[in-house]
């Protein structure tokens, strides 16, 4: 018996990428330029900010209108060459 097939996006949707890192401004500036060159136009002021229990850490939840994988995916890529993110979802 295969594996059934995993559900396709249909682009364009909203999307949102959570990214998770280390609380200091570097961490927000790299997640707001690269949402900037990636998503066009996107909402920086919808960005949802939320401190870990001791603040050594900090997640944005950031909603894009994706256009397609490609765009995901360059996104992803871009996120994690800064040392100050840990985990993109």
């Amino acid at each position: 018996m295969s594996q059934p097939e995993a559900p396709k996006i249909e682009f364009p949707c909203e999307y949102p990428i959570k990214i998770m890192g280390y609380s200091c401004e570097e961490f927000r500036d790299h997640v707001l330029t690269v949402m900037s060159i990636h998503a066009p136009g996107f909402d920086a002021e919808s960005v949802v900010t939320r401190d870990s229990r001791n603040g050594r850490f900090q997640s944005l939840t950031v909603t894009i209108t994706a256009t397609g994988e490609d765009q995901l995916k360059a996104i992803f890529e871009d996120l994690k060459v800064s040392e100050h993110v840990q985990m993109v979802l």
